[in-house]
């Protein structure tokens, strides 16, 4: 097993970010991703940055609960998701992959994912479903 698996226990993709204050700016950017409702301007977040003994990941929601001890209902497409997702935030210079495998199979088509522009953000309902941090 790698230091990666050890910390991470083998859930979320490792990555590695380009300054100090790209941590909240990916925090933010992943608060604006993620699956919309389809009867109101409601987006519920599907990935979360991770930080644990001087390391990061993206984890999708389920990889959290995972994390919890909580019933694994993790299935490929939240796996496709969460890739696309990380893929999409290394092309916009946001943070680097470290294992650039994990994050390379199985992705999701962009019209599965939902992204708020910044401006946009004020016009809808951000809503998370794993608050890290809070039981």
């Amino acid at each position: 097993m790698n230091s990666e698996e050890d910390i991470f226990k083998g859930v979320g993709v490792e990555i590695a970010l380009p300054t100090p204050d790209s941590f909240l700016k990916v925090k933010e950017t992943l608060t604006r991703i993620g699956i919309s409702s389809r009867k109101e301007k409601k987006l519920y977040q599907t990935c979360h940055i991770l930080h644990k003994q001087g390391k990061y990941a993206i984890l999708h929601f389920k990889e959290l609960f995972i994390l919890d001890g909580k019933k694994d209902t993790f299935v490929e497409e939240d796996e496709a998701r969460r890739n696309t997702i990380v893929n999409l935030l290394e092309e916009w210079d946001l943070l680097s992959v470290v294992n650039t495998e994990k994050a390379q199979s199985p992705i999701a088509q962009l019209n599965q994912i939902k992204i708020i522009s910044h401006k946009e953000k004020q016009n809808w309902i951000l809503e998370a479903k794993y608050n890290i941090g809070k039981k």
